[in-house]
């Protein structure tokens, strides 16, 4: 009997764990791969609400996030502990996903391991190290540091290729965030959520729901300002407009939000949602605002049109197809946009669906088909 290749996934963020999910679950399924999970925990209340969503109750967790971390106190965390358990578990592969600073110490301790390292979502670039930061850097290393290169989209494999890796070692695999989403979008309303049920009430006393994330470093202060200002007066042109916004904990994203948005009406200010909670409110949002990547992905699967609250973008994809526009945190720029999307929103969800360039929601599957290749898995 062969024996089985191990697999280890790190990860240390919700989104991390939201587009890894669909790929453990189907090593899992293959019967070839022993996987083990490693969690640094740079995100920890965010990553535990998610863990629960796909069942995944990691083998080692670092636990690394403190109060007021600083990247460079969450790197040298990082980076000690996975080389640790790298040592300890020898495997034959790693997985990291994305552009965290867990997927930079990652990379960089399978490395100085002689690891092979498989890099999810690989090849997104803005050409700007400082934006998105610390990302886009963290992604350009983890790019150098890959032996395997999991791009989402044409568009990715390019920049990849530019960069010089060679063709043989990228596979264009759809964003596995679609996997995750059409999974939990197909999944019933909890009826004992009493948060959830509580959005989905405001949103039926309501014409049409705006959607709103935003947590970047880059916005804080002034730009956050901005972006709040912005929607308060979106909600005050239209009497039938009411916005949803999960607040993230970030103080410095927490009291600018309540400050100018805490008493308007039909603005309803919430704790973060865990990923089911999420995607059935997407459902009903009319548009989506934010300054996240993964929801430039998820929201298109959904059919929603999506304002990006950042000046650059490492998804243009989603721009070129139509189903996003970059509107910064100027406020002008956001409310012009929004009045014009709001003016026939059925017809711009059609042509999302239409357009959506992320992926049908096989990416998990082809991953696990490169690696069984790469592994030489009979």
């Amino acid at each position: 009997m062969t024996a089985k290749r191990k697999i280890l996934a790190i990860f240390g963020t919700r989104p991390e764990v939201i587009k890894m999910g669909p790929v453990l679950t189907a090593l899992r399924a293959d019967g070839a791969f022993d996987v083990v999970t490693l969690a640094t925990a740079q995100h920890r209340e965010m990553l535990d609400d998610m863990l629960r969503v796909f069942g995944i109750v990691p083998d080692h967790d670092l636990d690394v996030m403190t109060a007021d971390q600083r990247v460079v106190d969450v790197t040298a965390k990082c980076l000690l502990g996975i080389d640790a358990v790298l040592r300890q578990e020898s495997p034959d592969l790693a997985l990291v996903q994305g552009d965290t600073t867990t997927v930079l110490a990652a990379s960089l301790a399978c490395h100085y391991n002689r690891i092979l390292v498989g890099h999810v979502e690989a090849g997104l670039r803005t050409a700007d190290k400082y934006a998105p930061f610390p990302e886009e850097m963290n992604r350009r290393v983890a790019g150098v540091l890959a032996d395997l290169h999991f791009a989402p989209t044409a568009k990715a494999r390019e920049n990849l290729r530019r960069e010089g890796v060679p063709e043989s070692a990228i596979h264009v695999t759809g964003n596995t965030v679609v996997d995750a989403v059409l999974r939990i979008a197909a999944t019933p309303v909890d009826p004992t959520d009493t948060q959830l049920a509580q959005i989905l009430q405001f949103t039926d006393t309501i014409g049409r729901l705006l959607l709103v994330t935003a947590h970047r470093r880059e916005s804080f202060g002034a730009p956050l300002r901005a972006v709040c200002e912005a929607l308060a007066a979106i909600v005050e042109a239209h009497p039938d407009t009411g916005i949803v916004f999960p607040v993230h904990p970030n103080p410095n994203v927490r009291e600018a939000v309540h400050e100018i948005l805490g008493d308007r009406p039909r603005v309803l200010l919430v704790q973060p949602f865990d990923y089911v909670q999420f995607v059935h409110v997407m459902q009903r949002a009319t548009l989506i605002l934010t300054d996240s990547g993964g929801v430039q992905e998820e929201a298109p699967s959904l059919g929603k049109p999506v304002l990006v609250l950042r000046d650059k973008t490492e998804r243009p994809e989603g721009v070129e197809a139509g189903v996003a526009e970059i509107v910064g945190t100027d406020p002008v720029r956001i409310r012009a946009a929004a009045d014009r999307l709001l003016a026939s929103p059925r017809s711009h969800e059609v042509e999302v669906r239409r357009h959506n360039p992320y992926g049908d929601g096989r990416a998990a599957e082809r991953i696990v088909d490169a690696i069984r290749a790469a592994l030489k898995v009979m």
